[in-house]
């Protein structure tokens, strides 16, 4: 190397060093920016709420106030799930949502017609079938007790019946407790009363017994009998003494006992237990939605039901769908989970996401890796040409005529030594490609030491000196 080519070699070299480094810090960003981009996905994935949408209707009522408290509920001590109401005229209009798929869970009435995909997750509350019928008011100074003309289903045959509640599935599931009784449905008249037309319910002299719908404890039904008491005298409760039988062939009922005294202590009604059928009111979800989340919801459902029952009473009534029934409606395999135990655990559910990350990190470091091999290829390039240039150093090392050509090749080698050290620290090449290098660093250090060893052996300059007069007699 002359010295002429010395200062623009160390700034090609400089300036290739530089851009090194510059290639170098861009990667490092790049990757580290991957990264955690990366990390900050997975984090935000896996801490976000999952937010369910609700339908339930109509507006005020018991259905709609339990899942206002719900929301409420979930809103302030819910970290993983919140619920979003949808608000419908009715039941009906909230199962047809949950059937749009425009919401993840609704509220519907078991013997309504649900969507094909439905599945239970929990039980609102238990509707108990209430029939009554009047014993009629004792005349003036009579002693004698009046006794019901209406004692069992079967005579309602020819009757009229007020059915308290607008809904066509009260009148339906009449129709199917008169035929299991033996009475035909089209024999028996009904007329609809609303909830707030109680009294004039009682006052109707055209009815000859009543039914109601709901909770044992609902106020409605506990109003709707005294004031019938008063008005037609004390009430005759209706036996459904086919209720099981109506239970195995309509899964969606349950034969149920109305316990006694449960409307009135003193008198007592009923004076005994009647049997009679049950409906329940059913939180349902999409089949679809996934039983990670279902059971997220479910847990926190029972884990909140006392702070929900606090705002609305009726929230108490709140259970888990029991697994061992046989039913029309199948309960969700994100609650039968919990109920069960069986839940799946956190590597269960997310083993695959694991090794998924394992194998996107893997390709990541490759393509890391080779992206640096990539922008370093110069560096590399130049590493070969150095190994190149000191082999041609070794030969011409050994043809050295003084130690000044040997102290020359030793310089360059020295420069040449110092930018691959440089190139090693910023990883423009690799542990082998240094190996490598070594070797042929080796092969020039041992041609540059028997040269000199040779140079000063005695007779070596004298020999020299003759050889070179030799050549100027020649040329003389």
């Amino acid at each position: 190397m002359s010295s002429s080519e010395s200062p623009s070699q160390t700034t090609s070299d400089a300036a290739r060093r530089e851009r090194r480094r510059s290639n170098s810090l861009l990667l490092a960003l790049a990757v580290g920016f991957l990264v955690f981009g990366a990390a900050a996905g997975a984090l935000y994935y896996a801490l976000r709420p999952d937010v369910l949408r609700v339908a339930v209707g109509p507006a005020g009522s018991d259905d709609a106030k339990v899942i206002e408290a719900m929301a409420d509920a979930f809103a302030s001590e819910s970290r993983t799930t919140r619920l979003t109401l949808i608000k419908t005229a009715g039941a009906v209009e909230a199962l047809a949502q949950l059937g749009a798929g425009k919401a993840d869970l609704a509220v519907g009435r078991g013997d309504l017609e649900m969507p094909a995909e439905a599945q239970t997750v929990a039980v609102v509350r238990k509707n108990f079938v209430v029939l009554w019928a009047p014993s009629g008011l004792a005349g003036k100074g009579s002693k004698r007790k009046p006794s019901p003309k209406i004692k069992e289903v079967a005579d309602l045959a020819g009757r009229r019946v007020g059915v308290i509640g607008r809904t066509p599935v009260n009148a339906a599931l009449l129709r199917v407790i008169l035929s299991a009784s033996g009475v035909q449905a089209d024999k028996v008249a009904v007329t609809h009363f609303g909830t707030d037309q109680i009294e004039e319910l009682a006052r109707d002299p055209a009815l000859d017994a009543f039914m109601a719908v709901g909770p044992l404890d609902s106020k409605i039904t506990s109003d709707a009998v005294a004031a019938t008491a008063r008005a037609r005298g004390e009430p005759k409760f209706l036996a459904i003494e086919t209720s099981e039988a109506i239970a195995l062939r309509h899964p969606r009922y349950e034969s149920e006992e109305i316990p006694p005294s449960v409307f009135n202590a003193d008198p007592a009604w009923p004076g005994d237990k009647v049997e009679t059928l049950s409906v329940s009111h059913l939180l349902v979800a999409r089949k679809s939605l996934s039983e990670t989340t279902v059971a997220a919801f479910f847990r926190q459902l029972f884990a909140v039901r006392q702070a929900i029952a606090r705002q609305v009473p009726g929230a108490t009534h709140i259970t888990k769908p029991d697994l061992e029934k046989d039913t029309e409606l199948p309960v969700h395999r994100g609650a039968a989970a919990v109920i069960d135990g069986n839940e799946r655990t956190f590597l269960d559910r997310y083993g695959d996401y694991f090794w998924f990350g394992l194998l996107l990190l893997s390709g990541i470091g490759s393509a890391a890796a080779w992206l640096r091999r990539y922008l370093n290829r110069d560096e590399r390039e130049d590493n070969t040409s150095h190994r190149k240039r000191i082999l041609d150093m070794v030969s011409s090392a050994r043809t050295a005529e003084s130690n000044q050509e040997l102290l020359a090749l030793q310089r360059e080698a020295d420069t040449i030594i110092a930018e691959t050290l440089g190139c090693y620290d910023d990883g423009a090449i690799e542990q082998e490609e240094l190996a490598a290098f070594g070797l042929v660093l080796d092969l020039l250090s041992n041609a540059i030491a028997e040269r000199r060893a040779a140079l000063q052996r005695p007779g070596s300059e004298t020999v020299r000196g003759v050889v070179a007069g030799q050549g100027a007699i020649g040329r003389g």
